[in-house]
């Protein structure tokens, strides 16, 4: 498979193991690793059953097509959902035992009118807004809300399971008041519901910054996402590397042909680079539509030959091109991996391309074999 793949992930189960023994000394809650978006990239079926094997029984997939999808191939454990539209097939959810954020009226009135169809109580977690203004119910609805579920509870439409929101600062240094604020949000919700007699079963809040960094927040569960995948939620307060954690994923790519060229030769659409000297061109056959970020070009490298090869000129669809003296046809070159390895990382190319490193990962196209290795 992999002569076969031009361009292909290496994703660590070693790596992976490392980062969870790294949470759980962080820890003491329940995870629930966060496996939404392809498994940030590195391939949702895989991440979810090492995540199983690991001991964690609870996934997160944001959109409830995801979910669905995986229920398919990963019919033990709990799952979680929480992006779906007005008319999501929410009784076929039920039936294959879904969890399902609500935060909304009309969500509660369409859940709540699929379990009746399917005779089945529909598990819930009410999503408080708690400052991310994004999603979820507003403290002052809280009251009637709660009382409207433990009616539909005592009734067996839904079963509460959990209580939940989002922090949105708790990977910023200068963040503690705004962490503080909806901490205590969420502590209001929490009475809120004790008032109305509503049993929940798992409050969760914490996402990856807030296992690392405020532990206060980390309740019956935590929701790490990108520490899964051995990176820093926040590489400026403190990088992967300097937490514990090893990146998964190496991307890697077969040269597919090489050229010796002279001075003033241009590369590219557009000739935005033109070679000064005499030097060896080389095509690495993944372009942006494998997600390699057309602002990569003139400003990264990869690793070819244990040193560093300057991209040059534009990035195209399926390929781009480097300059590597020493590359043959057939040598593989590696665009980021772990830092300990000595190639580019994640980080370096998002800080390069302006972006953060969880987009590194999650442009990553289906052109990309996702390969586990030990």
């Amino acid at each position: 498979m992999m002569n076969q793949a031009p361009a292909r992930a290496l994703i660590s189960r070693r790596a992976f193991e490392q980062n969870i023994d790294v949470l759980r000394q962080h820890t003491d809650a329940k995870l629930m690793a966060i496996v939404k978006a392809n498994g940030y990239g590195h391939g949702v079926e895989l991440i979810a059953q090492w995540a199983w094997e690991a001991g964690i029984d609870w996934l997160g997939l944001a959109q409830l097509n995801e979910a669905l999808a995986l229920r398919q191939t990963h019919t033990h454990g709990h799952i979680l959902a929480w992006i779906y539209a007005p008319g999501a097939n929410f009784q076929r959810a039920i039936e294959q035992n879904i969890d399902l954020s609500v935060g909304s009226q009309w969500a509660i009135d369409e859940i709540s009118a699929a379990a009746r169809a399917s005779g089945r109580a529909a598990r819930i977690h009410i999503k408080v807004d708690t400052g991310m203004t994004r999603g979820g119910f507003d403290l002052g609805d809280l009251p009637d809300v709660f009382e409207q579920v433990k009616a539909l509870a005592r009734d067996g439409i839904v079963e509460v399971v959990g209580l939940w929101s989002h922090l949105s600062c708790a990977d910023d240094r200068n963040g503690d008041a705004v962490t503080d604020q909806q901490v205590a949000r969420f502590e209001q919700a929490r009475a809120y519901a004790r008032q109305a007699g509503v049993d929940i079963e798992l409050c969760h809040l914490a996402a990856s910054a807030g296992i690392l960094w405020h532990r206060k927040t980390h309740y019956d569960m935590v929701r790490p996402g990108i520490v899964l995948y051995g990176l820093s939620p926040n590489p400026a307060r403190a990088s992967g590397h300097d937490l514990g954690l090893e990146a998964l994923m190496t991307l890697e790519a077969d040269v597919i042909l090489t050229r010796d060229v002279p001075p003033g030769v241009g590369v590219s659409y557009g000739h935005t680079f033109v070679t000064d000297h005499h030097t060896r061109l080389a095509v690495v056959p993944v372009g942006y539509a494998d997600g390699i970020l057309r602002h990569a070009s003139d400003k990264l490298s990869v690793t070819a030959n244990d040193q560093q090869a300057p991209i040059r000129g534009v990035v195209c669809m399926d390929q781009f091109v480097i300059e590597a003296p020493q590359a043959q046809a057939g040598d593989t070159i590696v665009l980021f991996g772990p830092a300990n390895n000595g190639y580019l990382t994640a980080d370096d190319w998002a800080q390069k391309t302006d972006t953060i490193n969880y987009e590194i990962f999650c442009h990553l196209g289906p052109r990309i074999a996702r390969i586990p290795v030990e």
